[in-house]
């Protein structure tokens, strides 16, 4: 009662041929990688540069933590005596 009444389809044997394809290799993948190159080198030698400036904001706050202690040192000995 409830259930779809399907429509009545003939049977139609299907037949199958094999086309050959001619494929052509795909292209070498090196070509379009070249142009990030300059990308790639740009960025890294960026990093570099500040990583250098870095190190160089590092050694200088280091030499001045120990300028101060030995400063302090020398008014502190200086008001003892």
């Amino acid at each position: 009662m409830f259930r779809p009444k399907l429509p009545d389809t003939p049977y139609v044997p299907s037949i199958t041929t094999h086309v050959p394809q001619n494929h052509v290799p795909a292209p070498a993948a090196g070509g379009p990688v070249a142009p990030y190159v300059g990308a790639v080198a740009a960025v890294v030698v960026v990093g570099v540069v500040l990583t250098a400036l870095l190190a160089a904001v590092a050694i200088s706050a280091v030499s001045v933590a120990i300028a101060s202690v030995v400063l302090r040192s020398l008014f502190n000995g200086a008001n003892k005596r």
